[in-house]
């Protein structure tokens, strides 16, 4: 108790010293020194620890210039900031590690609408309400609601420090859905499309066993019901599916930056098993993804990926088939589908920066909310290459199974808020086609 108390007003005349002393000196260019102590200010709303529990260092620790630029993108990557900057600062001849942040705004009711399929006659609208930073610890609680095309109702609820000396966090969904079968085979075979209903509760608690390694346990109970049974169409020899599923999943993530790695690695397995022989179904799910991110030369950098999603056991219905064409995606066959019990895609990319990361600030502006101020903005342009290819279980997969897309584009990043991509697409067929999405490819 008494060392905690000491260490506070140790920070709180640092900060004071910091502030008012105008012998002070900020450490730049290429530097090595000892942390005596460190200091975060502007985050009025975050609890310190959520900070610090995602830095390399802590005090005692030697901070070098790259260190600190590794450490900034990491808790940038808490998604929760507008802007971080972490520097050395001498203060009396002790080297304070200061953080600097300018948090985001943090509740977003944001009206939708999307075009499925590029069909004008599929269109789903409504509202997804993020409330962020729940209680000061990265906490996010997310509702979204869409009527029209696929009406649907989904609640998140997640919490990532859950116990902070175990580095157990928690994350929880509900879901209702009322979807248009998206399987091809089972549209053929049923004769007509076709929507059914869906309910999908989990529950998944995971640890943190340091900063680059995760364990994951997942429990939870899908109900899917179809308008008419036919075998495939359902795990189970019924209309009505009620799955008991349980899983589990290992991540290794050494990126810099979540929302656009330039450096590091991400890997995860999963295996996920349903049914567990009740009402006669038993099938299993398993997911792979390598991801490789690396600086080259000439402010080019590369990235490289692989996943794979395998299928085992008895009955799988076509709802959980493994498909190209939703999720996961070849550029050149945007809107082609592609199912089988088996599924392995890989891409390449190198990107080149037009704009470098600038943070823009826009303080002058009156009465609009500080949080919606400042950005951290940037521009890139690619070249890329995508490959894929689905398997039955009774077939093998030879090289001209994959289906295959290359081309070019830019990137805009306005962090933290999206991600916007722009490219030009050409198959192996030469057909060609434009790409605008959010988000990362990979």
């Amino acid at each position: 108790m008494l060392k905690n108390l000491l260490l506070i007003i140790v920070i709180i005349l640092c900060r004071n010293a910091f502030s008012q002393d105008k012998d002070s000196t900020v450490i730049t260019g290429e530097y090595s020194v000892k942390i005596d102590t460190i200091i975060i200010r502007g985050n009025y709303i975050t609890e310190d620890f959520i900070i610090l529990r995602e830095l390399t260092f802590k005090q005692g620790d030697t901070l070098t210039s790259k260190q600190a630029t590794y450490n900034k993108e990491r808790v940038y990557s808490l998604d929760i900031f507008n802007q971080v900057k972490i520097y050395p600062v001498s203060v009396h001849n002790k080297i304070i590690a200061v953080i600097d942040v300018v948090e985001s705004w943090y509740i977003w009711p944001i009206p939708f609408a999307e075009l499925k399929n590029g069909d004008w006659n599929k269109i789903s609208y409504g509202i997804d309400l993020a409330i962020k930073n729940f209680r000061g610890m990265n906490e996010t609680v997310r509702i979204n609601a869409g009527l029209g095309y696929d009406p649907s109702l989904t609640v998140d609820y997640i919490v990532p420090v859950l116990n902070y000396n175990e580095n157990i966090y928690l994350d929880t969904r509900l879901s209702y859905n009322v979807v248009e079968n998206k399987s091809l085979t089972a549209q053929q075979e049923y004769g007509a499309v076709f929507d059914q209903k869906m309910i999908d509760a989990q529950i998944t608690i995971g640890k943190r066993i340091n900063l680059f390694h995760n364990i994951t346990f997942t429990t939870g109970y899908d109900y899917v019901e179809t308008p008419l049974y036919f075998p495939g169409i359902n795990a189970s020899d019924k209309r009505i599916d009620r799955v008991l599923f349980v899983g589990a999943g290992y991540a290794f993530d050494t990126r810099d930056l979540a929302q656009f790695p330039k450096n590091g690695i991400y890997s995860s397995l999963g295996i996920l098993m349903k049914g567990l022989g009740l009402n006669d179904i038993n099938y299993q799910i398993y997911t792979f993804d390598f991801r490789e991110y690396r600086p080259l030369f000439w402010d080019i950098s590369g990235k490289w990926r692989f996943t794979t999603r395998l299928t085992s056991g008895k009955s799988i219905p076509y709802y959980d088939y493994s498909v190209l064409g939703y999720q996961e995606r070849i550029r050149g066959y945007l809107h082609d589908v592609l199912e089988g019990n088996d599924y392995f895609l890989t891409s390449l990319e190198f990107f080149h920066p037009l704009i470098k990361d600038i943070d823009l600030n826009f303080d002058f502006i009156p009465i609009v909310p500080k949080q919606f101020l400042s950005y951290r903005v940037a521009l890139y342009t690619e070249i890329f290459g995508d490959a894929g290819a689905v398997k039955q279980r009774i077939k093998s997969l030879g090289i001209r199974d994959f289906d295959s897309g290359y081309g070019f584009g830019f990137t805009m990043l306005i962090l933290p808020y999206n991600i916007l991509r722009i490219e030009l697409a050409l198959n192996d067929k030469f057909n060609s086609e434009i790409v605008l999405d959010l988000g990362l490819s990979f």
